[in-house]
């Protein structure tokens, strides 16, 4: 099991490591992230009612009607831009962010991490996250409760395409649920304790928000995904045959490093019998001044023997 002080308590010690890139990739994501705008193109019918077209003359009447249709116009345009650029910019940078944030748990993440949906299966990447947006709107509007808890059972699957961005939406719409399985609650309550930092980040002006508490949610629901990860699926949480990227680039420096000290150890035992080749050397020349010196000695003695015939 997980509990919201453990989490917490590991995104300060790596929101720490990484802190000003986590603020800057946190901004980004609150910029983008499409937070609820419920209620915000209300018109008041009292408003509408103060407009009296009666007393307007005709062509007052068709400067309003077009100054209206020019409006709804222009604001029909401006969402259609937006919703484009949500689905196909907005959806893969925050997939980007995500990814971000869960690299952090394992190592100290770069912001090229930003950029990781535009370049691993970006169309099945926005295809799903379409799919998880549109599902979410249509529980909401069939019932808020229901739209609720379909947002919670949605909620990993941004870290699931961020880790592995070629998945079948299906299946990562399944392993969300299953990961999400008992947890819904919990995750609910998480946010909540996060409403006190809120409050106080009104009281600031946002500056506390943007320099703290928004990197500290950011990362402290990456570990909320690490752990339910590794507790639905056991070990490392490898809930796909293969590892992931970022663990594939770790066991690539490991590897490099293990080489590195292969080749090492290569030249120090090349090294080794280099010195021992040369002790070798160095003996065979100690061996054959030694011969020397006794062939020196057996002809001093010849020469001494010599000397007493002679004499």
């Amino acid at each position: 099991m997980w509990t919201r002080a453990e989490l917490k308590e590991n995104a300060k010690k790596f929101f720490k490591f990484n802190y000003w890139k986590m603020v800057l990739v946190a901004f980004i994501l609150s910029m983008i992230g499409g937070g609820s705008g419920g209620g915000g193109a209300s018109f008041n019918y009292q408003q509408r009612q103060s407009y009296n077209l009666d007393g307007m003359s005709p062509l007052q009447q068709h400067q309003f009607v077009q100054f209206i249709t020019a409006f709804m116009v222009i604001f029909i345009v401006i969402m259609i831009v937006v919703c484009v650029l949500d689905i196909f910019v907005f959806a893969a940078l925050r997939v980007g962010a995500y990814r971000f944030f869960v690299v952090s748990h394992y190592q100290k993440a770069d912001l090229n991490e930003l950029g990781f949906a535009f370049t691993h299966s970006y169309l099945n990447i926005i295809k799903t996250m379409f799919l998880r947006g549109l599902y979410t709107t249509l529980w909401t509007l069939l019932f808020i409760v229901p739209g609720i808890i379909k947002a919670y059972e949605y909620r990993m699957i941004p870290y699931i395409m961020a880790e592995h961005p070629e998945i079948d939406t299906k299946e990562a719409f399944a392993i969300s649920k299953q990961m999400m399985t008992g947890n819904k609650w919990d995750a609910f309550v998480l946010d909540l304790s996060f409403l006190g930092w809120e409050i106080l980040s009104v009281f600031t002006c946002g500056i506390l928000s943007i320099f703290y508490v928004n990197p500290y949610v950011c990362m402290t629901n990456a570990e909320l995904y690490v752990k339910l990860k590794e507790i639905t699926y056991g070990g490392n949480g490898q809930y796909r045959s293969y590892d992931n990227t970022y663990s594939q680039n770790q066991g690539g420096q490991w590897n490099g490093q293990q080489t590195w000290n292969q080749s090492q150890g290569s030249q120090w035992n090349d090294q080794q019998n280099w010195n021992q080749s040369q002790n070798g050397q160095w003996n065979g020349q100690q061996n054959w001044s030694q011969s020397q010196d006794s062939q020196w000695n057996d002809q001093q003695n010849w020469d001494q023997s010599q000397n007493r015939n002679g004499q």
